[in-house]
């Protein structure tokens, strides 16, 4: 008999259950991971809420940290049984694929081994932000990369919108590394924070926006020409755009989709303007929102170089974890269905919820 094991799916729309089911078999270019902790994101709960059961059936989270239990043939990358491992699983996808279980299947060109200095529940945070940096910050805006800096450092700004999420902690570092002023914006209890990350300048979000704008084109000689949308809103794209340059072209880039009329009403020199999405680092078709979207084969290549750097990174202590909150509300996965609950209910501020497997 199969040996089987527990994991959390998506049962309909809105709803999860932890289900015993079969340990997934290793598949050619994946490794077969016990799971130690995992972290929960947006995506997460999204996906679980995707309307009409299109994610039904399916195993939920992304975010995982464990030990490789078994290794398929023609990894992109050599693992061994017994390495610690963290990266990003394509949750949401299939029954067997997701990170919110006792056993994860993880394609290996997205996985690193977990540098000595760094916890399972550390490592654990680091799966959508990493990826979600390298195309957001270095493939769309095009940034030089840390191993690649400018001639002049520090020459030139890029503002980060929503700089205490957990993916703008590891972009305000990302940049800085690259030899970018980072400007941010944030709740005011976050300004120290954020600026022992590397944040140059960090503005208060609650300003009105035309009102934050213009401090920010102040503080920049109106010649900030780069905005990364870590909160993407109608309005914070607005805000963004207002910020930039009004005589110099400029890039926006958000996590998600934003109305680009919003963009160029705001200011007409924001000449490019568009989205990333993490699921293309995976190379292959997919779904999401109830939009297909094509494989990316450049994505995956470009997504597995990004994460042998950022370990280069992470291991030298250049780049930290966001801050995080372990088992809130109780261990486990009954934990992280309460979780994404929470987060989807706007319950988590300034932290990522990690939880023990």
């Amino acid at each position: 008999m199969s040996p089987t094991a527990k994991a959390v799916f998506t049962v309909a729309t809105g709803k999860t259950a932890i289900k015993e089911v079969p340990v997934p078999e290793v598949r050619d270019g994946y490794i077969l991971v016990k799971v130690k902790a995992v972290a929960l994101n947006p995506t997460d709960w999204k996906s679980v809420h995707a309307p009409n059961d299109q994610t039904a059936g399916t195993k939920t989270g992304c975010d995982y940290a464990g030990v490789v239990e078994a290794v398929g043939a023609n990894l992109a990358k050599p693992f061994s049984k017994g390495d610690r491992v963290c990266g990003m699983v394509f949750g949401s996808s299939d029954a067997e694929r997701g990170g919110f279980g006792e056993y994860a299947l993880a394609s290996a060109h997205l996985q690193i081994r977990i540098p000595d200095n760094l916890s399972f529940e550390e490592a654990a945070t680091l799966g959508v932000g990493i990826t979600t940096v390298g195309q957001g910050l270095y493939q769309f805006l095009g940034l030089p990369l840390p191993t690649e800096p400018p001639a002049e450092p520090r020459s030139r700004s890029l503002l980060i919108y929503g700089g205490s999420t957990a993916t703008g902690i590891l972009g305000i570092q990302f940049a800085r590394q690259s030899g970018f002023r980072v400007l941010t914006t944030a709740s005011p209890h976050n300004f120290d924070y954020l600026k022992s990350l590397g944040a140059d300048a960090v503005f208060d979000y609650h300003t009105p926006a035309d009102e934050l704008a213009a401090e920010v084109r102040a503080y920049t000689d109106n010649k900030l020409t780069l905005a990364w949308d870590c909160s993407p809103t109608a309005e914070s794209a607005r805000l963004c755009a207002l910020a930039m340059s009004d005589s110099l072209e400029g890039a926006y880039g958000s996590l998600i989709p934003v109305p680009s009329d919003v963009i160029r009403a705001a200011n007409p020199k924001v000449v490019k303007s568009g989205f990333t999405m993490g699921y293309s680092a995976f190379g292959e078709d997919f779904s999401r929102g109830g939009r297909a979207f094509a494989a990316k084969p450049e994505d995956a290549a470009f997504a597995a170089k990004f994460w042998d750097l950022s370990r280069d990174l992470l291991a030298q202590g250049k780049v930290k974890v966001a801050r995080f909150e372990l088992d809130r509300g109780s261990k486990g996965l009954e934990g992280v269905i309460t979780g994404l609950e929470d987060l989807r209910e706007g319950k988590v501020s300034g932290t990522k919820l990690v939880y023990t497997v």
